[in-house]
């Protein structure tokens, strides 16, 4: 409901960004805008229920062509995993001209090689659904950035531009690659500022027009379905030469704006701010627990698991799960370990030391992984991220303890506080896709690979086999934590110390009648755990799950 408070916090919001007088004319507009929208009616925010499948819209097809790629993914996991997962992840599935989905041709379409908006619809009538907003760059070949090379307004301040001569060593960079693409424009060559890619340019957003294009993006998703709004690549949206240009105070104002939008017609939607980033910096697009994203990635879990699985040592994991605080009952992390991109690097800055991070680079390489690298302020370069399937990241190929120190991983990222998003090669127990670095040159593609749904259910019924085991294995623990209260995402979260080869939690119910002792043996060893109720031997990788109705807290065990 627009009220006057929101009115007034979002008019004190443009006129921040826009000032007095262009501030005051978005507002306007803005207001038109929502007033013309469907109030959607409020609900509860989470449960124990929620878990994510995170997947590309054409991940699954059928190669006789029988079904859409979004008919065919909607199929296989309405038949496996509607009473373990709640909702989807879909992946950018716009028209698109590279990064899989990354580089945004038309952000109001589907891909027509992936399916329709009447597949995405049949299968909102299943699951919830997530959808990105690519908001930080569009393709070269959207028709904005076309009318820019045209140089017709207003569309020439659609995008940013700089003399090659401005000095941009101080901009965050999490590439390679040159800041500046030249383009041949009706103006002349024209350097244009390109975060990610050539293909991917960046968005003006002082530019009043450009924050309305998005927020009217925003509100179509809403009405397409989306009940998480994932925002991609917020932490560079906002650009002033001499600063970083990233996080800055206009970025996080930007999701405080979109939260309001969200508050007026949508209550209902969640905003997941997307910022690959060490630890401190992810937790500050919270803001004070009220105002900004309700949901961040965890993004120092994937990089902890890796090195706590692959060393047989907790004590970082333990340290940092010990560490988190949600500033309110309105937060909640997303939990992950994999996802489309690789494992980043920057957020296990200051958890890990160098040392542990170069051994971690080195082992995730012996394994058949790519390292990407950034540039850095003096011209360095540095590692990025690590790109490899996750499962192949704990374990050399062959080792025969691989299933169980993977399903250790999951175990860990599904006990903790939070609602869990699980990239579908980890559910399927997928392997590095080699071939598909030869084929595309990018890296990232080693853990993009798009499967045939024959070919598929045939590997997952083979007894025995990698697939069929970790599939069984996660499916059984997705049920068993959205069977229990003490799993909610905002129940009660302790941190338990019982030596280097466990990580320990205690959950509670938020109404103190449950309680979930989880225990996780990241070693290849078998370690004796002394409980209240006598000593118990954990195997190699093992996951104990221990509930209980006592509203008593439970001692911490030993080893």
């Amino acid at each position: 409901m627009l009220n006057d408070d929101l009115r007034s916090r979002i008019a004190h919001k443009l006129i921040d960004l826009y000032g007095a007088e262009s501030g005051a004319a978005l507002n306007t507009r803005l207001i038109a805008l929502l007033e013309q929208s469907k109030v959607a009616p409020q609900q509860q925010l989470w449960s124990q229920t929620d878990a994510v499948v995170i997947c590309y819209a054409d991940h699954l097809h059928r190669d006789d062509g029988t079904q859409t790629p979004l008919a065919a993914l909607h199929d296989f996991l309405a038949r496996h995993c509607q009473d373990a997962v709640s909702t989807v992840h879909l992946l950018p599935f716009y028209p698109y001209t590279s990064d899989d989905g990354f580089s945004v041709s038309d952000y109001r379409a589907v891909n027509a090689e992936a399916g329709t908006w009447a597949d995405v619809a049949a299968l909102q009538a299943t699951f919830k659904l997530m959808f990105d907003l690519v908001i930080n760059h569009t393709s070269v070949s959207h028709d904005w950035f076309q009318a820019f090379l045209r140089d017709e307004a207003p569309y020439n301040d659609y995008y940013i531009a700089l003399d090659p001569a401005t000095d941009v060593s101080q901009v965050t960079r999490p590439r390679t690659h040159p800041l500046l693409t030249p383009f041949e424009t009706r103006a002349g060559i024209r350097y244009v500022w390109t975060t990610f890619s050539e293909d991917q340019v960046d968005l003006n957003f002082s530019h009043p027009d450009v924050l309305l294009e998005m927020i009217e993006v925003l509100l179509f998703y809403i009405e397409r379905g989306a009940q998480i709004i994932r925002l991609d690549a917020i932490a560079y949206l906002w650009k002033e030469i001499g600063t970083t240009c990233i996080h800055l105070p206009q970025t996080h104002e930007v999701v405080r704006l979109f939260r309001d939008v969200l508050e007026s017609v949508a209550p209902n939607v969640l905003l997941l701010t997307e910022t690959n980033v060490p630890h401190d910096e992810n937790m500050s697009y919270f803001g004070d627990g009220t105002d900004e994203a309700q949901m961040i990635y965890n993004f120092a879990l994937p990089p902890l698991l890796v090195h706590t699985l692959q060393t047989g040592d907790a004590n970082a994991l333990t340290s940092w799960a010990d560490s988190l605080e949600l500033p309110s009952e309105q937060t909640t992390f997303f939990n992950f370990t994999a996802s489309h991109d690789g494992i980043g690097v920057r957020p296990a800055t200051g958890l890990l030391t160098p040392e542990q991070i170069t051994r971690m680079i080195e082992r995730v390489k012996a394994h058949g992984g790519r390292i990407s690298e950034k540039r850095n302020a003096d011209g360095s370069t540095s590692p990025y991220e690590m790109n490899i399937v996750y499962f192949d990241a704990l374990s050399a190929p062959d080792d025969p303890l691989a299933v169980d120190r993977f399903i250790c991983s999951q175990a860990i990222m599904l006990a903790l506080q939070g609602i869990p998003g699980i990239y579908l090669h980890s559910l399927l127990g997928s392997r590095n896709w080699q071939e598909g670095v030869e084929e595309t040159g990018r890296a990232r593609s080693i853990n993009r690979q798009k499967l045939d749904v024959e070919t598929l259910e045939a590997e997952l019924k083979e007894a025995g086999s990698i697939r069929a085991r970790v599939f069984s294995r996660y499916l059984d623990l997705l049920k068993q934590r959205r069977s229990n209260p003490a799993f909610h995402p905002n129940a009660n979260q302790r941190v338990l110390y019982v030596g280097t080869s466990i990580f320990a939690l205690e959950r509670t119910a938020l109404d103190g009648s449950q309680r979930a002792l989880c225990l996780h043996n990241v070693r290849a060893q078998d370690v004796t755990v002394v409980l209240p109720s006598g000593p118990r031997t954990l195997k190699a990788y093992e996951v104990a799950w221990l509930f209980t109705s006592d509203t008593a807290p439970v001692p911490a065990p030993s080893v």
